[in-house]
């Protein structure tokens, strides 16, 4: 993914990770006579968690309404009409993520993903150029239901629901799963064999903002750059109930800006070059194990540093 994209698309401070990471970096994912998982036995959930803007509940001024009903499930929702370009700011202390939101009145939900603490949700509409000025703010001290909330659920990077394609084929591939890590290698797997990168698509991104990627659009085509390899991989892992962070940042040697997932499972999944432990966050990047390494806009695999969480 290019980095003025990236850059231009999402305006936040640096998130600092406090969290284990390993890193998959050496080879593709994919079945192996080395290939072994463990954990506890494995039960697909009978639905999937949800996310959605309610407009009864919300507070609001200014043809902006912000929803923080459902805090306690990590994330929050904004809708807005307006003539002129609007953002959507979820800020903590020192912290703040800023997203589009559209001028048509379409609500959008996101990530609560700077943990328990004192929120402030702003709606922003542009005046001039790059400048912005706050409409609609709503303040909510946040205490999460659990820290996997923000990461199980869908949000405006990573959209699907119970009639989602993704979903379904999800559900599909963890049909024969005995634990998690089965579960794990047979989305990784199936991704990695069936969607390839896009180089057009990601010299065309490069110097354009407002990308919005699209699970199920990315599965229909098997194609995509890190942002799709990452939001249908989050798609999958957690509409399965498995914790699933959609990560960007630098990837060495050249700081290549670039899209990545971390997961969460209660189990193994370990393979040549490959080991995701039990009840830690690990890095899993699809579009390096995708190429074999083979690609410009992945870098090296060796080194990552980690930006915006979603």
């Amino acid at each position: 993914m290019g980095k003025a994209l990236h850059r231009a698309r999402i305006a936040a401070v640096v998130v600092a990770l406090a969290c284990t990471v390993a890193c998959c970096s050496l080879g593709g994912c994919g079945s192996s006579s080395d290939e072994a998982t463990s954990g506890p036995s494995y039960s697909e959930p009978t639905s999937i968690e949800t996310s959605g803007f309610d407009a009864s509940a919300a507070e609001g001024q200014n043809d902006a309404l912000i929803d923080v009903s459902s805090s306690s499930k990590g994330y929050v929702g904004a809708s807005a009409t307006s003539a002129s370009k609007l953002k959507f700011q979820v800020s903590s202390g020192e912290m703040s993520y800023s997203y589009d939101l559209p001028s048509d009145g379409t609500p959008i939900v996101c990530p609560i993903n700077m943990g328990d603490g004192a929120y402030t949700f702003r709606v922003m509409r542009n005046v001039e150029k790059d400048s912005y000025v706050e409409i609609c703010s709503v303040s909510s001290q946040v205490t999460l239901d659990s820290e996997f909330e923000p990461y199980l659920r869908p949000n405006v990077f990573c959209d699907y629901d119970e009639d989602s394609a993704c979903v379904a084929k999800a559900r599909d591939l963890a049909s024969d799963a005995t634990n998690e890590g089965d579960v794990l290698s047979s989305v990784c797997d199936y991704i990695t064999h069936n969607v390839t990168y896009d180089r057009g698509k990601a010299a065309s991104l490069s110097s354009v903002t407002g990308y919005v990627p699209d699970p199920d659009a990315t599965l229909a085509s098997g194609t995509g750059i890190c942002f799709d390899y990452s939001s249908l991989g989050a798609a999958m892992l957690r509409s399965l109930g498995i914790p699933c962070k959609i990560m960007t940042g630098y990837v060495s040697p050249d700081d290549i800006y670039h899209a990545w997932i971390m997961v969460y499972i209660d189990g193994k999944w370990t393979m040549v070059g490959f080991d995701v432990e039990s009840n830690t966050w690990t890095r899993v990047d699809l579009t390096f194990a995708a190429s074999d390494g083979n690609n410009g806009y992945v870098g090296d695999g060796s080194e990552y540093t980690d930006r915006y969480t979603y």
